[in-house]
């Protein structure tokens, strides 16, 4: 059975680095274990970057195994160097607290946490919270070497830009993680991402110095995510993709998504999604032979809104697609057409009535007055989903949604949100 789940994530391509791949593979096959992956509270939100791994330990989980969610309320204090070239900015710690609950929630989604082997839940700042100084010079200084932390490629990189004894010391904290969750948890494996390699070892090396049997510990990471194209993975033109529906909504998130590059749709259905293999080689093949039909595409993008927001947000961001796609705006509320679209070009305006000529010239959505009424004669024009084709219409309180906004529609594809100030 673990082999299989083993020979699972070779073929998902989610296996970078292992410290000890034939002594894991036997542990694996021989019991059920506990296996935990680290997050820093540095934002209120994930974004689908910080996912892979976590993913990766709830198919661990599937498989039969415990995952220990471990939520850095005293890590996120200070600042993980890797793959950085400058220091964090510090947070109080009540932002971080509202970071460490907004986290949970978000866990609370991928995980299950209700059976035999259900998700345990952790925050390091209950034990690094209540280690003195003293403690932490005597009982885990003195078992690394500042040569040792010195090769760490998080730490090596930094020493010509600069690097605080803060971050320097990160590494031994985070190990000291590992060998809590070792000692109380009987965690076997640590997962992280493939800058997490040294912060993964480190913990190997405390947990080896602390005991005195023979230890059983091992370290997983994970390739980065990238493009077929080489642009970076997670980012739109919006900024990063969040996981909070506040930050990111189901909608968009959804787009995101379904805009997957051929290239990019198969790989992507094996690092994110559940669904068996057979399925994702049979969707291999539409991409080879209907790529128009983007079937892979849709089943990623529906795979992933319903795993993070649910069935009913991914019904909603279906909704608003396919109102777009026909272009009857009129099915959605004022609220969906802000988040559908909220990156089409926008013009503000004072709230005023006017003459649908003025407005659409005002807002560069035909170029001149000509132009304008030959718009509207010709049906180009709606607003709010409604095609108007009276000249002298005017746009007034009843055309504002939400008494802030209207969607002015061109032709068939071009969108333009007018803001009323």
């Amino acid at each position: 059975m673990t082999n299989e789940l083993m020979n699972d994530l070779q073929w998902r391509g989610l296996m970078y680095q292992q410290t000890d791949e034939e002594g894991l593979t036997k542990l694996l096959d021989e019991e059920k274990i506990s296996l935990y992956c680290g997050v820093d509270p540095t934002a209120d939100s994930m974004h689908i970057g910080h996912i892979v791994p976590l993913l990766t330990l709830r198919r661990f989980q599937m498989h039969g195994h415990q995952p220990i969610l471990l939520v850095g309320g005293a890590t996120g204090m200070i600042g993980d160097p890797s793959g950085r070239n400058e220091e964090r900015q510090l947070q109080s710690t009540e932002q971080i607290d509202k970071n460490v609950e907004a986290i949970k929630v978000q866990m609370e989604q991928i995980f299950d946490f209700q059976s035999e082997n259900g998700a345990k839940m952790v925050n390091n700042r209950d034990w690094i919270g209540q280690m003195s100084v003293i403690e932490f010079l005597r009982d885990y200084g003195k078992l690394i070497s500042v040569n040792y932390m010195l090769a760490k490629e998080s730490v090596a990189s930094r020493l010509e830009s600069g690097i605080s004894f803060t971050e320097f010391s990160y590494t031994l904290i985070q190990a000291i993680d590992y060998n809590h969750l070792y000692n109380n948890f009987n965690c076997r494996v640590q997962i992280g991402g493939s800058d997490q390699w040294g912060n993964i070892t480190s913990g190997l090396e405390v947990i080896r110095k602390t005991h005195e049997e023979e230890t059983k510990a091992f370290g997983i990471t994970i390739p980065l995510v990238t493009k077929a194209d080489g642009t970076k993975f997670g980012k739109t033109a919006g900024g990063a993709v969040w996981l909070d529906a506040k930050k990111t909504s189901p909608y968009e998130f959804y787009q995101f998504w379904i805009n997957t590059a051929d290239a990019d749709a198969v790989k992507y259905l094996k690092i994110f999604t559940f669904i068996s293999r057979e399925e994702i080689e049979a969707l291999e093949v539409t991409v080879e032979n209907e790529p128009h039909l983007r079937k892979a595409q849709k089943v990623l993008a529906e795979e992933m809104t319903k795993l993070i927001h649910g069935e009913e947000a991914l019904n909603d961001a279906l909704r608003i697609t396919k109102a777009l796609f026909s272009g009857d705006l009129k099915a959605l509320s004022a609220s969906e057409m802000k988040a559908a679209f909220k990156d089409v070009p926008s013009v503000g305006m004072a709230k005023e009535p006017k003459v649908i000529i003025d407005l659409i010239v005002e807002a560069g959505i035909s170029s001149s007055k000509r132009q304008a009424r030959e718009d509207v004669v010709n049906g180009a024009i709606s607003v709010n989903g409604e095609k108007v084709t009276d000249v002298e219409y005017i746009i007034d309180a009843k055309d504002r949604l939400e008494d802030t906004f209207a969607i002015v529609r061109r032709g068939k594809k071009k969108y333009h949100m007018v803001q009323f100030q």
